[in-house]
């Protein structure tokens, strides 16, 4: 079945030239291979404020260059967001554009008290993290909070499920036929668009 994939590079150096970059390639590469059709967002290269207020979160309207962006999560099937590990967790301009991005009334509408409804359901996601630990150790030593707090705070919270994660460690010493053989399972993830 053909799907629409959004790729979400959410590296914050425009530069291109990280690991990051080339594993969405590759997941693109895949997917376009096998019929689906794929949207990209590259975080670094848009222009957003960061959010201060309450009143601007729940009443402010999304940047410009943000809609794009909108417009390409409400025809996704399924997302992909990649990121390096920052800190534990993602990158705060990353943390920002998806501050920015998933606003009441557009990923969920709060009716009343207790839990809103999810405007985003019927999507799935894949979230890719490089860092420079090994992956292992963030999974079992830190429970790898980072990307846990992204799949419940962010994505279940606004509909997006099931989200599956690729983590890659060590990115640093990986030798070429390690890199290879990541971005030959990112290529066959994008077919599967999974």
């Amino acid at each position: 079945m053909r799907r629409s994939i959004l790729i979400i590079q959410g590296h914050p150096d425009p530069h291109g030239s990280h690991l990051c970059h080339a594993l969405a390639e590759a997941y693109a590469r895949g997917a376009l291979a096998a019929g689906h059709s794929v949207s990209r967002v590259e975080v670094a290269s848009l222009d957003f404020p960061l959010m201060r207020t309450q009143a601007d979160f729940e009443t402010g309207s999304m940047p410009h260059d943000l809609l794009p962006a909108r417009d390409a999560l409400l025809e996704a099937h399924h997302v992909v967001l990649l990121f390096p590990l920052w800190l534990g967790t993602m990158p705060a301009l990353l943390k920002g554009f998806l501050e920015q991005l998933m606003r009441p009334g557009f990923a969920f509408v709060q009716a009343g008290p207790g839990f809103p409804q999810k405007l985003l359901g019927g999507r799935s996601a894949r979230v890719i993290v490089t860092m420079g630990m090994p992956s292992l150790m963030y999974r079992w030593y830190f429970f790898a909070h980072g990307v846990l707090g992204l799949e419940r705070n962010i994505l279940d919270f606004v509909g997006i499920s099931p989200v599956r994660h690729s983590l890659f460690g060590m990115v640093e010493a990986a030798g070429a036929e390690q890199r290879a053989g990541w971005l030959r399972e990112m290529e066959r993830l994008g077919r599967a668009a999974r």
